[in-house]
């Protein structure tokens, strides 16, 4: 099958949904279709205000349409809701042809303590984008509830996955710090809470990966962390197969693959008992989940990391493209209108 991806979401990025369209395309590779991953990156952009590394594409659907039609495509995704899914979403309605689309993200959670836009403003676009969808794929059965309450509909579940050749156990030596080690792994914005992680009470060190708007503050007010900025494949995978738990304190995440990473890599989860955490630490042998956020995290310490791994490995991303491909509508034989 010949599948077309539509991304707003793009290298220099760094964030789940750039991570799941690369190891989407990946899988979907293996399993011997044909990917053509349509993103920003042909196009003039804006940078996103208070996300430089963020791309905007306005106007793109000039020369988005040919990009389309050389790829032949079979089915469509559209991934995310920015510009450029706006413009493959306005070119699949000319021509009639069915598409899909995804809900990854709370954007308009983030826009509201971002800029105060006001959710029912955010909410009534999202649910305008996707109402034409021929099915909306969410993480979890959980989201999907969520949204349905919202007035999204046709919903379906897809789960991500994780790559566990290289999120695996390598030691505890890529982090030289007193034990234990605490870790938070993402974005540092104001969405991601990480300010409740940094200002527990724990023993040993907190080592924050990741970069984003919050960090020169975080960094100022927090001296006794170590921020290690952005790592990248296996440097990544070692830095954070060195921690002995981590802690994920968003309360605003639909999934959270950096907890299925950390359980790849053999360490247990802290977090929050809200959406996104409650999806993926099912079973209370890999991860602690209390609004206690330190309780979490200290319980967390006596889990059994070979558990962790063995939990993961459930997590394939194989088996999420395949669940991926079930879910796609195709288009007509004839593409030529």
């Amino acid at each position: 099958m010949r599948i077309t991806l539509i991304s707003d979401a793009w290298h220099p990025q760094i964030n789940g949904i750039v991570t799941a369209l690369v190891e989407l395309t990946r899988a979907l590779t293996r399993l011997g279709h044909t990917v053509t991953v349509i993103t920003p990156e042909p196009f003039r952009t804006w940078p996103c205000p208070g996300y430089p590394d963020v791309r905007l594409a306005f106007l793109c659907g000039h020369r988005l349409r040919p990009l389309i039609d050389a790829s032949q495509p079979d089915a469509i995704h559209l991934m995310t809701e920015g510009p450029v899914g706006f413009a493959a979403r306005r070119y699949c309605r000319h021509r009639r042809w069915p598409y899909t689309s995804s809900f990854h993200s709370h954007f308009p959670e983030y826009l509201k303590l971002r800029a105060g836009i006001p959710l029912p403003v955010s909410y009534g676009y999202l649910r305008w984008f996707h109402r034409k969808s021929e099915r909306v794929l969410v993480g979890t059965a959980s989201l999907a509830e969520q949204l349905a309450r919202k007035g999204f509909r046709r919903l379906a579940t897809w789960p991500l996955g994780v790559d566990t050749e290289q999120f695996r156990p390598q030691g505890k030596e890529g982090i030289v710090a007193p034990r234990p080690v605490f870790m938070y792994l993402g974005r540092i914005a104001v969405e991601k809470a990480v300010e409740d992680f940094l200002r527990l009470d724990l023993p040993g060190s907190k080592v924050v990966i990741g970069d984003g708007p919050q960090r020169p503050e975080l960094e100022t007010r927090y001296p006794e962390a170590r921020f290690l900025g952005y790592r990248r494949d296996q440097d990544l995978a070692r830095c954070l197969a060195a921690a002995d738990v981590l802690v994920f304190p968003s309360r605003t995440d639909t999934f959270g693959l950096a907890m299925l990473e950390a359980l790849a890599c053999g360490v247990p989860v802290a977090a929050y008992p809200v959406q996104g955490p409650r999806d993926i630490i099912r079973d209370a042998r890999v991860g602690r989940l209390h609004t206690d956020l330190r309780r979490a995290a200290l319980d967390a310490l006596n889990l059994d990391p070979e558990e962790c791994r063995r939990y993961a490995l459930d997590w394939s991303w194989e088996a999420s493209a395949r669940r991926f491909v079930d879910r796609l509508a195709l288009l007509q034989p004839t593409r030529s209108g």
